[in-house]
């Protein structure tokens, strides 16, 4: 697997191509481990392997819901318990949260494939870390 995303024709391909080459790395880390072992959470917080690709799972798939301009209400789906979202359950599998990302990598595949026009101006949460105050973006609230 090559470090890098190969040359592109344009910018959605490059998306698309970075996302995928992005999904390979997490699969990476979780290669060859056991159930138990990708629920281990080696430091002081909730995050295990495990918990890794859920969160990223559901972090992509929120930010296409965002993109898309579409809520989601069924359970399960983003956990009222946010630290849920870091740990791999007791009833889940490592192949369950990989089954997830595979389907919400079809689903990044066909919005983004979907989109006339990616200079177009995206939906950003304000009042979130990774959101700084300053800048002007159309806003979710």
């Amino acid at each position: 697997m090559p470090g890098q995303v190969p040359p592109v024709a344009d910018e959605r391909e490059g998306l698309l191509a970075y996302l995928a080459q992005q999904r390979d790395v997490i699969r990476i880390a979780a290669y060859g481990l056991t159930d138990e072992q990708a629920r281990l959470a080696p430091t002081s917080g909730p995050l295990s392997v495990g918990g890794l690709v859920k969160h990223v799972a559901t972090t992509e798939r929120g930010w296409i819901d965002i993109v898309m301009q579409r809520t989601r209400g069924s359970a399960g789906e983003q956990s009222d318990d946010y630290e849920a979202n870091f740990r791999l359950g007791p009833d889940e599998t490592l192949a369950d949260v990989f089954d997830f990302y595979d389907e919400v990598a079809k689903e990044t595949e066909a919005a983004i494939a979907g989109i006339a026009d990616l200079g177009q101006a995206v939906p950003v949460p304000q009042g979130v870390p990774w959101f700084p105050d300053d800048v002007d973006a159309w806003s979710v609230r």
